[in-house]
């Protein structure tokens, strides 16, 4: 039998910018496609695969029903891609008569370019091809200056000044994002007015490949037509599609630290005050996490990016986990006993 390449999406997007959201959305809208999906997590606890497998559409490890979701600790995927995604994609290759589309999700901190070029190995290039790399932007972090006081004025200065290259890691990714994309998400366009969007948009045009779409989403709402199906066999492309780290042998997250603390909370509002208090305090890019709050049956997922925190309870504790709060926090030279310390002084 004659099967064809099982096409591939690889979502990428900076932390917090919604990928999670947006695959859950396509995976609740699949309308009878066989999507298999890979959720990459970048912490100690698989926090982004435990919210996918709790939306209850049958996107857990038995493979029953929409897909069979599959999560690689360990760091970025590009980093583990050797240990861990080369038997999962054997594994999916084997099946792949029963499969009609693969999803990638990657970590908010991994580099798409060295993923899509694994695609190229013999072993992958016969079974998969990549469709298209989405990269899902957080709109209102953007039009914010999440990764730059001033990121027009950082532009400027980075054509001008090769010296400013390497000064922001956070605003490196993200252009190295843009500039793996065949489309751009920009995601959260609800929380920005039409000043912000349009500066947002022109950052981003100046990044990515020229003519590559621009979608706007609120909540990662799109149909699974404007996603899927783009044919673009990345793998044969990328090679040209330009990065910062094009001329790095290896690459690594040393400047990023990533953590879990186990915490007592016992009020919702008190822990977001302190969350916030601590952002100021320490270089923390990311939170989130699942919080356990006295005489209440849901549990509650809090997540935040810079000052921005969302909480909301997403599902009722199981019988059989325990109900702890669990936070990840992701940032550079994070220290969790100190962190501890200053969270528990003002929670208590």
């Amino acid at each position: 039998m004659n099967l064809q390449k099982i096409p591939t999406t690889i979502v990428t997007g900076f932390l917090g910018s919604g990928k999670t959201t947006l695959l859950r959305h396509l995976l609740t809208h699949a309308h009878g496609r066989r999507i298999a999906v890979i959720v990459n997590e970048f912490g100690e606890l698989g926090i982004d695969g435990e919210l996918l497998r709790s939306c209850g559409i049958g996107c857990d490890e038995t493979g029953a029903d929409n897909g069979q979701l599959f999560e690689l600790a360990n760091g970025c995927l590009c980093c583990t891609v050797q240990e861990e995604f080369a038997p999962v994609m054997e594994l999916l290759a084997a099946r792949r008569d029963q499969i009609d589309h693969l999803v990638i999700e990657t970590s908010g901190l991994a580099l798409p370019k060295p993923l899509v070029q694994a695609f190229q190995w013999p072993t992958l290039r016969t079974a998969f091809t990549v469709d298209a790399v989405v990269t899902v932007v957080d709109t209102p972090a953007a039009a914010a200056g999440q990764f730059a006081d001033n990121p027009q004025a950082v532009d400027a200065q980075r054509k001008a000044d090769d010296n400013l290259d390497h000064d922001s890691p956070l605003a490196e990714l993200f252009e190295d994002q843009l500039a793996t994309a065949d489309l751009v998400v920009l995601n959260k366009t609800d929380g920005v007015d039409a000043e912000g969007l349009a500066r947002v948009e022109a950052l981003v045009r100046a990044e990515a490949p020229a003519g590559v779409k621009l979608v706007h989403a609120q909540h990662g709402r799109l149909a699974p037509e404007v996603l899927l199906g783009f044919g673009r066999a990345v793998e044969d492309a990328i090679d040209q599609r330009r990065t910062h780290h094009d001329e790095e042998e290896d690459h690594d997250h040393d400047a990023f630290d990533s953590l879990s603390l186990t915490l007592e909370v016992k009020d919702r509002q008190r822990l977001l005050n302190a969350l916030a208090a601590l952002v100021q305090r320490h270089e923390i890019y990311r939170i989130k996490g699942f919080v356990a709050l006295p005489g209440m049956a849901m549990r509650l997922v809090v997540q935040g990016v810079g000052q921005r925190f969302d909480s909301q309870f997403d599902r009722p504790w199981r019988a059989d986990e325990a109900r702890l709060t669990r936070l990840v926090f992701i940032g550079d030279h994070l220290n969790a006993d100190v962190l501890r310390a200053e969270l528990t002084a003002a929670l208590a």
